[in-house]
């Protein structure tokens, strides 16, 4: 918590904007704003998304997510899959298998054959 309080306080000072500006930007009052700032309360995700636009910056830089450790696009489809694989039934999930063995068959075949020739 401390740490959105510290990145809040600091994002309005590379601004120049007094917190009374902020909270009235973000449609909030200075009393609510100021809970915030000092870090007594954290806000819900509609005024977090507030807050971030009047400081012209994203609710992630706020609440210091690092977007260079997203997980990769490859990571979620494998993540997504998983997830889905949990609900079906045997027979389902055998046709799941086949049908991924027939998709990736034929690249192993073609790297195989590539690595061959070289």
């Amino acid at each position: 918590m401390n740490q959105f309080a510290n990145r809040l306080r600091a994002r309005a000072a590379e601004l120049g904007l007094a917190h009374a500006e902020v909270a009235r930007r973000s449609g909030l009052s200075e009393r609510r704003f100021a809970n915030y700032v000092s870090g007594i309360r954290e806000p819900d995700l509609a005024t977090l998304v507030r807050i971030a636009a009047a400081l012209r910056t994203t609710p992630n830089e706020l609440l210091g997510i690092d977007e260079s450790q997203r997980p990769s696009e490859r990571s979620v489809l494998i993540d997504r899959l998983n997830a889905a694989i949990r609900g079906l039934g045997e027979r389902e999930l055998a046709s799941v298998v086949l049908q991924t063995e027939a998709l990736a068959g034929p690249r192993k075949k073609r790297r195989g054959a590539n690595s061959r020739t070289k």
